[in-house]
């Protein structure tokens, strides 16, 4: 495939079939690059053109917790006493800065996703 910017949703679609052609290739190897140098393209094209929407910073958090099994107990160390874990969990308290930050050292949950 000829490389070249993606300029629209046909080169788009284009791309991302050549990319499944090349899916498993050896680094270092012409498809390889080929196949890192498309990524890259339709990385770019996404950024560009589809918008993803702000994370919810309580529903980041109650993704971490489901992936890695925490309770809200397991979340006192960072955002403090039962009540204002459930208050943060139901939306009816936003969370502080200083909570934020706990959250990230401790939990490493990304600040990205807990600032909206």
């Amino acid at each position: 495939m000829k490389l070249k910017p993606i300029r629209n949703d046909r080169d788009l679609h284009r791309a991302l079939a050549r990319i499944e052609e090349l899916w498993g290739a050896k680094s270092g190897t012409a498809r390889g690059d080929e196949l890192d140098v498309l990524m890259l393209l339709v990385e770019k094209y996404e950024e560009d053109h589809f918008e993803i929407p702000a994370s919810d910073p309580v529903e980041a958090i109650k993704f971490f917790m489901e992936q890695n099994g925490l309770s809200r107990k397991d979340l006192e160390p960072f955002i403090g006493a039962s009540g204002r874990v459930s208050e943060v969990l139901n939306k009816k308290r936003e969370l502080t800065l200083p909570m934020i930050k706990r959250l990230h050292r401790g939990l490493r949950i990304p600040y990205a996703s807990l600032i909206h």
